[in-house]
């Protein structure tokens, strides 16, 4: 037996990411004992500043923009009784395309060697059973999120650690559904763009080849509430639109693929621990 908790480590790429993709897994795992560590890779520097004004803008200030998302990731972990915050600290990327990818101090400039080092470090003390991250596409395209997905299979290979790990992802029945919420809660007579309509049909996966399906439901609340947490960035944060209850019905599960296990648990599974207690 290891002389350490049972513990998750999910390494996300900004703050308000953990709400979105993990938030249900966090508090569930929480609250059934686990340890759950979040790694929050960079700054969020690129969100939105006060008032909305966008990233280039003026007035946007990426050190305020940073500061004032940090307390709101703190409110966000009291919620999903997260166990411990690591912030990396990188500078956020912005979109793909965008200057600031290359800017001194961004994540997507940072060799993926030297990021990889420092998880390498959280990951031997902490010693997680599980780590979950984006697929390598960093599920849709994002320059941090794929950056987060290099880092931490590299970190892996540098401690020989054999957690399960796990990718998220999201069923395409799901977004026929998103799809189809998003019209409903969309400005009023707002055609809907088909070249956004082609590109979600092309995010997640077909629904046999998730391996993981989570009942999160009974924590659909703290999830809401972690993203809401996030106000600074509530007019990028879709599903804040919808409120709790509808909300709880379409993001009540969480979904993942697993790419590396050594518990030989069968597939599908309803639990990342499965295989380990």
């Amino acid at each position: 037996m290891n002389d350490w908790p049972l513990t998750l480590m999910a390494v996300h790429a900004h703050p308000d990411d953990e709400a979105t993709g993990t938030g249900g897994v966090l508090a569930r795992y929480s609250a059934e004992g686990v340890r759950t560590v979040l790694v929050t890779c960079t700054d969020g520097g690129c969100g939105d500043g006060p008032g909305g004004v966008k990233p280039g803008d003026p007035g946007h200030d990426p050190a305020a923009v940073a500061s004032m998302r940090r307390q709101e990731l703190a409110a966000s972990c009291e919620v999903l009784k997260v166990g411990h915050l690591e912030m990396l600290d990188y500078a956020d990327s912005g979109m793909m395309g965008w200057p600031t990818n290359d800017a001194p101090g961004s994540f997507w400039r940072t060799p993926v060697e030297e990021g990889a080092a420092r998880l390498a470090e959280l990951m031997l003390r902490y010693r997680p059973d599980v780590v979950v991250t984006y697929d390598e596409n960093g599920f849709y395209g994002h320059p941090d999120h794929i950056q987060a997905n290099r880092i931490t299979m590299a970190a892996l290979a540098m401690t020989g650690l054999t957690p399960k790990v796990y990718w998220t992802t999201v069923p395409r029945s799901m977004m026929q559904r998103f799809g189809e919420v998003m019209r409903e809660f969309g400005a009023e007579g707002q055609e809907p763009d088909p070249a956004e309509t082609a590109a979600m049909a092309e995010i997640g996966l077909p629904d046999e080849e998730i391996t993981t399906w989570v009942d999160t439901t009974e924590f659909g609340g703290q999830k809401f509430d972690a993203l809401a947490a996030h106000a600074s960035q509530g007019e990028n944060i879709f599903f804040l639109r919808m409120g709790r209850e509808r909300f709880t019905q379409l993001m009540g599960v969480e979904t993942f693929v697993r790419v590396q296990d050594t518990t030989g648990a069968a597939l599908p599974e309803k639990d990342l621990f499965a295989g380990l207690r």
